[in-house]
């Protein structure tokens, strides 16, 4: 996986996506184009990308998506930190 973005349903600009860093860890980073940037890093190895992508395009259809993604992230276990807020 390089990177992956995707964006909601109402076409704003509104860029949540999933990268890996330098370090090859993979991170989750949310961007509404304004004020707002986001970056979460996985701490934990996964088997594969396919729970965080599920998570992350499940939050996209929400209105609040940042809270909807932490919240996707917590029901599949799946543990972060935050890089940046």
């Amino acid at each position: 996986m390089g990177q992956t973005a995707l964006h909601g349903p109402c076409g704003g600009t509104v860029f949540p996506g999933l990268r890996k860093n330098r370090a090859g860890m993979t991170e989750t980073v949310h961007d509404d184009g304004a004020a707002r940037r986001v970056v979460w890093r996985v701490i934990q190895a996964l088997a594969d990308d396919g729970r965080l992508s599920d998570a992350l395009s499940r939050a996209v259809a929400q209105t609040r998506d940042v809270p909807a993604l932490y919240a996707e992230l917590r029901k599949r276990v799946i543990r972060i930190e935050a890089v940046t807020r």
